[in-house]
């Protein structure tokens, strides 16, 4: 392993000179400077993470918590913890994931440790009660996710409800009169999930907007579940023609049992699901889609965490613009 004597005597400094060059404490001379990032460069070295975090009060780490629930897809959730952790990497950030359900304590005990240098925060309740905790922090907090009262805080997330809008204006334009929700878990709603509230307002208000008859089902992410939720929404609307999906983990199975039901995509249903373009695509039929823009999101989470710690204070809320991709699962109702 190459240590910080071999870079002082591949440069011709001395082993102080290597760890003032690294640390930006004291004042080099710019060729001594590039000397030594050349050596570094040359032989490979990387700092201890020990001994950096000593030198510099910060450790180079950012805590992403993450709960996971019986009710999470994980394959999703993934796709936003690659983004972070690809993202913290372009800034010499490695990433922390905690996954357990702690709440504000959780949030103190990683705070009160040092373990990371700012903190992101994810699964957002709408009256989170590990936001204000989060505020009271000295090290910077970021949401992905939006809660109703997010403070000083910075958050990131799809527009939910402008996806909702888009899904249901899309099957109203096809001239589907009679479309339904397939929602996200039970557990999802009574816990007051930020993201599941404002998909499912923004349903309601695009389908009284354009006159559509419209009905909502939570599914239990199982075939059961997917069975039950199918049943209680063909009660409600026997004449149903058009399903907005707004649960990943039930996709495969929604589309078995509407399959086993006799009911054709799109010549009997059309379906337009959110959830990531390469989820969709694998399908017996692929999906028209309102795609999860989980690698923007992660990004734009890193990066304003980066800008806070660079002593930037810019609280700001960014909603990200749906787009939808039409695809087969969808026609026009004749």
């Amino acid at each position: 392993m190459v240590s910080i004597a071999d870079v002082a005597r591949d440069a011709g400094v001395s082993s102080s000179t290597v760890s003032y060059v690294l640390s930006g404490k004291r004042s080099i001379s710019s060729e001594t400077q590039r000397r030594v990032e050349a050596s570094i460069h040359r032989l490979g070295y990387h700092p201890h993470a020990g001994a950096r975090a000593l030198a510099s009060s910060r450790t180079s780490v950012l805590a992403l918590i993450m709960p996971l629930r019986a009710d999470i897809d994980v394959p999703v959730l993934m796709g936003f913890v690659n983004s972070v952790v690809t993202t913290a990497r372009n800034y010499d950030y490695d990433v922390l994931l905690l996954t357990n359900d702690e709440g504000p304590a959780g949030l103190r005990r990683v705070a009160d440790s040092a373990m990371a240098d700012a903190l992101l925060l994810m699964d957002v309740e709408e009256e989170d009660p590990r936001v204000r905790v989060l505020q009271s922090l000295s090290c910077p907090g970021v949401l992905i996710g939006l809660p109703n009262d997010p403070g000083d805080l910075s958050c990131v997330d799809l527009d939910f409800s402008a996806a909702a809008k888009r899904c249901v204006r899309h099957l109203a334009d096809l001239g589907h009169e009679r479309v339904a929700l397939v929602g996200p878990s039970p557990v999802v709603y009574e816990r007051g999930t930020s993201f599941a509230g404002r998909f499912l307002r923004g349903f309601t208000a695009a389908a009284r907007e354009r006159g559509v008859h419209a009905t909502s089902r939570a599914c239990v992410p199982s075939y059961e579940g997917v069975r039950d939720c199918l049943d209680r929404i063909l009660t409600d609307q026997p004449e149903l023609t058009g399903l907005v999906v707004h649960n990943e983990a039930v996709i495969a199975p929604l589309l078995s049992e509407l399959h086993s039901r006799d009911m054709r995509i799109p010549e009997d249903i059309s379906v337009v699901a959110v959830t990531p373009d390469e989820m969709a695509a694998n399908r017996p039929v692929p999906l028209t889609t309102v795609p999860l823009p989980s690698e923007d999101i992660g990004r734009s989470a890193v990066e304003m965490t980066m800008r806070e710690l660079q002593g930037v204070r810019s609280p700001e809320i960014r909603l990200l613009s749906p787009r939808l991709t039409p695809a087969r699962s969808t026609a026009r109702r004749v």
